[in-house]
């Protein structure tokens, strides 16, 4: 009660917040801190019991507020430590932290002009300059920060059904004919959980053949639409993947592109993963073809480091959004305000509320400039090969597929030396199957780094190695594999 907007509550607010920022500033220190563990790893009964978190009728004293603080820190993963691998969006900005601390305090809602000026502004630019980094003339089209590469997906889906039967927003999806969408086997799930939010229904999203590299078989994808035609149903929707989340594939997007355009498809580009590669003038043809979709998924929060969350996507078609979503509220959207009423961006999202999601990358990229993150990201794809080349022949060390990534996925078993001269048989399959959680599991209880794995088909359990956190050196990827090598001898 004490804090403002208590009377006279400036002094005890300014010693409160200035006691935050000092538990915030050791926290930032301690990430990018070696010697300190990536994670204090409990187990979820263990952390429940150990404090009380429960939520009481009386207030607490600040003392106890920042011990909260601290605790909460204390456990939290140090997703910024140059050795935290797990997921396809690591690091931590210093730009980037003193954005969201900003956007924080600013606090409001990203649906009018009238609330958001600067931040409606700033959206504007930011989207038509990665508009133009897709290829698109003059940055032409339209686009949206969302919560997430899945959302993202989910309103190209959206967009691209609209386009095609435009009555489906008024009379729902009895009014309109079977539609199929097309993707790769490797292509992230949230395509069909798109699908199923949308009512077209998981059974409706038809899984294309992927290469041993995971790319999508242009020719099987052909083959799969005049199946679908065949048996009368409309298809509406390609997804091609450009970085796929575990091998880090990119789909053939200028055969895809042209498959869309013979059979009059929506092509849309999930690039949530390999987006960040068009910042970058050595690995940007790997998207070649891109500037020919209809829409694409793009995640500043992986590739480029931007903090939690920043989705965005970029729509060709101007004005599409707008018709697709728009609800015309006139408690939001007056059509007699005193300013330019194209600055009412809220009308063409699903949410109402919005979170403010561009000023972080706006302000990163006002940093770094564009060969700032070019730089960044090179260096990201840098260690991801002097990962492979590293252990393609070492011993103890099998590539799930060959040939050197095309990002910073690297995929590999870690063959411990029990089981280095067996026959490859059932027996082998289910023994390997068991290392690589065995190894995640005690690399948590130490805390030394984190990497993630996963089985795919008919594979079992491997590591997936992604780097996307620009602290991380040469020395760190060392020190992975001889942690792996450690935690993993006695298997």
């Amino acid at each position: 009660p004490d804090l403002l907007p208590a009377c006279n509550g400036e002094i005890t607010t300014m010693s409160f917040l200035q006691d935050v920022v000092d538990i915030l500033l050791q926290y930032v220190v301690k990430s990018f801190d070696r010697s300190t563990k990536v994670i204090d790893f409990h187990y979820p009964n263990e952390l429940l019991q150990e404090y009380n978190w429960e939520l009481a009728d009386q207030p607490q004293t600040l003392e106890e507020i920042l011990l909260n603080c601290r605790t909460t820190l204390k456990y939290a993963i140090k997703t910024g430590h140059p050795r935290y691998f797990n997921q396809l969006s690591t690091g931590l900005d210093m730009v980037g932290l003193a954005a969201d601390w900003l956007t924080s305090a600013a606090n409001t809602n990203m649906f009018t002009y009238e609330i958001a000026p600067v931040f409606v502004l700033l959206e504007y630019v930011t989207l038509r300059k990665m508009r133009e980094i897709v290829g698109w003339p003059g940055g032409c089209g339209d686009g949206i920060f969302s919560p997430g590469g899945a959302i993202s997906n989910m309103y190209a889906m959206l967009i691209a059904r609209f386009k095609m039967f435009p009555e489906v927003k008024e009379k729902g999806m009895a009014a309109i004919p079977r539609l199929v969408a097309f993707t790769s086997e490797h292509s992230h799930f949230s395509v069909k959980k798109g699908a199923a939010a949308l009512g077209i229904g998981t059974d409706s999203v038809i899984l294309i053949r992927c290469d041993e590299r995971g790319k999508m078989i242009p020719s099987d994808l052909e083959r799969r639409i005049l199946e679908a035609k065949q048996k009368g149903f409309v298809p509406f929707l390609v997804s091609a993947t450009a970085g796929t989340t575990v091998y880090g594939a990119f789909d053939p997007l200028i055969a895809i592109a042209d498959i869309c355009k013979k059979y009059k498809i929506w092509m849309h580009v999930d690039g949530a993963w390999g987006g960040g590669l068009l910042m970058s003038r050595k690995h940007k043809w790997k998207l070649n073809g891109v500037e020919r979709a209809n829409s694409v998924t793009w995640n500043p929060h992986k590739m480029m480091g931007v903090p939690l969350q920043c989705s965005a996507l970029l729509v060709r078609e101007e004005g599409l959004m707008q018709s697709c979503n728009q609800m015309h509220a006139s408690y939001l959207f007056q059509q007699d305000k005193h300013y330019d009423l194209s600055y009412d961006t809220g009308d063409k999202a699903l949410q109402c509320g919005r979170h403010v999601d561009v000023f972080k990358l706006w302000l990163m990229w006002r940093a770094k400039g564009t060969t700032g993150f070019e730089a960044q990201i090179d260096k990201c794809l840098e260690l991801a090969e002097y990962l492979y080349n590293k252990i393609k022949n070492r011993e103890g060390y099998e590539m799930v597929f060959d040939g050197k990534p095309q990002h910073t996925n690297v995929c590999f078993w870690y063959i411990p030396p029990s089981l280095r001269g067996m026959e490859d048989n059932e027996e082998r399959m289910s023994r390997l199957a068991k290392v690589a959680p065995v190894i995640k599991a005690r690399m948590m209880e130490y805390g030394t780094t984190m990497v993630s794995y996963q089985p795919l088909a008919d594979k079992v359990n491997f590591f997936r190695m992604v780097i996307s956190n620009p602290a991380a050196t040469h020395q760190d990827i060392d020190f992975l594999i001889d942690e792996i090598e450690r935690l993993g001898q006695d298997l």
